[in-house]
């Protein structure tokens, strides 16, 4: 496995995927409004705290392409600049994350976005294992449970026991480990998510726009590093990067097939309430 990563770094040249800017701005900008992620500060233990807007994330604004840049580039940034920033500053070695999915908005239309969803975890189990410690699921809907009862039985334990599905936005459970100036904004109680493709919450509580702290750290970053290389090698073509992905391992296949039998069946059992004139609020 540490062969293949290798090669694939190699291949794919990652080494240097920090000086490659996603042009023009507008373009980068679209990638933030359409793939919702941030980070919103560091738990107690020093571990970089991120945010992913998993229901509301459209993925329709710019290419495959684009959000599998952006995704590397944010791996990499989290392991060359905070993971080292964070070890020196608590004075022990800290080599990984929390995340928190929220999952407000997760809608049947989900099926849509399963492949470029698997692609880009294939890119973390394969590349960057064993970077997240827990992954707290918040605002859970209907749809979420109904893929989560056929989905939990397939993983190993291991994986189950990193994976904490949380009562409505989980704010008591995440205050035990972090403090609340560092709660996403979706974890505020009396809170109400807007955020999506069509526009979110504005200002600094808003982790996933591009005018946040965070996101200004990591694209000026890249832009400065993208200078650097430009001074001696010229610069780099516009266009988006591709980066080779290697195919989805046996049980990779296998939680994808689980999710989309069961987001079709709820479909189709919808579709059947529909119907029969009742709503999913009736059920």
């Amino acid at each position: 496995m540490i062969m293949d990563c290798l090669r694939w770094r190699t291949n794919n040249d990652i080494d240097n995927i920090l000086s490659r800017l996603i042009e023009p701005k507008e373009m980068y900008d679209a990638v933030r409004d359409s793939q919702l992620i941030g980070m919103t500060g560091y738990c107690r233990q020093g571990r970089p705290v991120f945010a992913l807007g998993v229901g509301m994330s459209g993925y329709n604004k710019a290419t495959v392409d684009h959000y599998v840049q952006s995704h590397i580039q944010i791996n990499e940034y989290r392991d060359r600049v905070l993971l080292p920033e964070a070890t020196k500053k608590m004075g022990h070695y800290v080599g990984t994350c929390l995340k928190i999915l929220d999952m407000s908005n997760l809608k049947l239309s989900a099926l849509n976005q399963l492949k470029i969803l698997t692609t880009i975890s294939t890119v973390d189990d394969l590349n960057y294992p064993e970077k997240t410690d827990v992954y707290y699921i918040v605002n859970a809907p209907y749809i979420f449970s109904a893929c989560w009862k056929v989905v939990r039985p397939l993983l190993q334990e291991r994986t189950k026991h990193k994976i904490r599905v949380l009562q409505g936005c989980g704010k008591d459970e995440l205050l035990q480990v972090m403090d609340a100036t560092v709660l996403p904004f979706f974890c505020q109680n009396g809170s109400k998510q807007t955020g999506s493709s069509q526009g979110s919450t504005k200002g600094l509580d808003d982790c996933y726009s591009s005018s946040h702290p965070f996101h200004k750290e990591l694209y000026n970053y890249i832009k400065q590093k993208s200078y650097s290389v430009s001074k001696y090698l010229g610069p780099s073509p516009c266009s988006s990067l591709h980066v080779e992905v290697p195919e989805a391992d046996a049980e990779t296949q296998i939680f994808e097939t689980a999710i989309e039998t069961a987001i079709v069946k709820l479909r189709d059992e919808t579709l059947s309430i529909n119907d029969n004139g009742k709503t999913m609020n009736d059920v």
